[in-house]
């Protein structure tokens, strides 16, 4: 298995899209920010099949930032069959989401989600919370050496 410079952004918000992007840009990130809107766009991305047939499976993102309410395949679906895998069990999984609700934070972690973000609304907190999800995942954490 190997990993990307890439960040799969799973997101339905342009809006938030757009902040995302801006936040990485801001927080001078190297990585390319990939996006799909939907949970079955992101598990095609993964899994490359149906629009990502041609790319390279085993080429996974360095880190998957997660919304949890997606259209076609929730964010908790996502994640179940992200975990299911064997060639994405230990891909890194951040839910960032705007929910702050005590059931969602409890169900991803017993999904297997790796860290649980509320989104910040206010652009500079947001822009942080980015920088610091970049400076952890892509810099600190030292992912699985199998290959």
């Amino acid at each position: 298995m190997t990993h990307s410079r890439d960040i799969l952004l799973v997101e339905d918000n342009p809006d938030d899209v757009e902040l995302t992007r801006i936040a990485f840009a801001e927080a001078g990130s190297d990585h390319r920010l990939q996006v799909v809107t939907d949970g079955a766009q992101a598990l095609d991305y993964l899994f490359a099949q149906g629009a990502f047939a041609g790319r390279d499976p085993a080429d996974l993102p360095a880190v998957v930032l997660l919304d949890l309410n997606l259209p076609k395949r929730n964010g908790r679906e996502v994640l179940q069959a992200i975990r299911a895998n064997p060639a994405t069990r230990s891909l890194p999984v951040v839910v960032l989401t705007t929910s702050a609700e005590p059931v969602d934070v409890d169900v991803v972690y017993e999904l297997g989600a790796n860290s649980y973000i509320q989104k910040p609304v206010e652009f500079e907190r947001f822009v942080e919370v980015v920088r610091q999800i970049g400076l952890y995942w892509l810099v600190l954490n030292q992912p699985p050496c199998r290959g």
